[in-house]
């Protein structure tokens, strides 16, 4: 493997959520998006991870979260195990989302 290749593959990966929430659900929304960030500041390869309320600003997004992975592999392993967690407990992210009238914009990023 090239040094470039190696460089990308330990490259620091950061997944960046960021959701529109009615104010009638956003105290729930946020208690759930915190119990998935607790979840995921557990797992190996979780550098950071925070749910953040938007205080200023004419963004239109008012809660985004942000998790800071060390690398792709960790991304992998993170997805897979909420995966399953999330099927024991039941919970479905998506519908979740849908029922709460929540609008999100969900992405991953690395360094520019």
């Amino acid at each position: 493997m090239s040094n470039e290749s190696n460089a990308v593959s330990s490259a620091p990966v950061f997944r960046i959520d960021k959701f529109v929430v009615p104010a009638d659900v956003l105290p729930a929304f946020v208690a759930q998006m915190q119990r998935v960030q607790h979840t995921l500041r557990t797992l190996p390869g979780c550098l950071r991870a925070h749910v953040l309320n938007q205080t200023g600003g004419a963004g239109e997004f008012n809660v985004v979260t942000l998790v800071e992975w060390a690398n792709a592999e960790a991304v992998a392993s993170a997805a897979a195990f909420v995966k399953q967690k999330f099927a024991q407990e039941g919970f479905d992210p998506v519908a979740f989302t849908k029922n709460a009238g929540v609008r999100s914009d969900l992405g991953f990023y690395g360094v520019a």
